[in-house]
């Protein structure tokens, strides 16, 4: 079962498209869209990435950091987001020790979850029943934008 709304999110770091380390620790102070999705250029994740894509213009300016997460490595990561001209990172999460922090294992896979982490780093909004049409406009109608 997913993260409660109001625990602390785990503490975590990781490696992005670009071989950057990212960590939970780094961005506080903003709101973290942390979205758990099965397996890069699938249709379904691909759709959804799609929807965090286009909807960048409404994120920026809002101290909003999106951060996409499954188990493939960088360079399917790198090759996902240059074929789709992805504007956000995505987490490497090889280990799964994402995965597991945020009990979103699918058996080898993550499951379709979306975590809101506040600039304090409580989880303030959990989505377990994605549409990944309209996921991103999904996520920031939770955050009453």
């Amino acid at each position: 079962m997913p993260l409660a709304v109001g625990t602390d999110a785990p503490a975590f770091t990781a490696k992005d498209t670009k071989g950057n380390t990212v960590s939970l620790s780094d961005l506080r102070g903003k709101t973290v869209v942390l979205y758990f999705y099965p397996k890069d250029d699938t249709p379904g994740c691909t759709k959804q990435a799609c929807s965090f894509r286009d909807a960048q213009a409404q994120y920026q300016g809002k101290d909003i950091v999106i951060l996409g997460v499954s188990a493939d490595d960088e360079v399917s990561h790198q090759a996902f987001t240059q074929k789709y001209d992805l504007n956000f990172p995505l987490l490497a999460d090889t280990d799964k020790s994402l995965i597991k922090a945020f009990d979103v294992d699918g058996g080898g896979y993550a499951k379709r979850v979306t975590y809101v982490i506040d600039p304090s780093g409580k989880i303030t909004h959990v989505d377990t029943s994605v549409n990944t049409t309209t996921h991103a406009s999904d996520v920031l109608a939770a955050l009453g934008l």
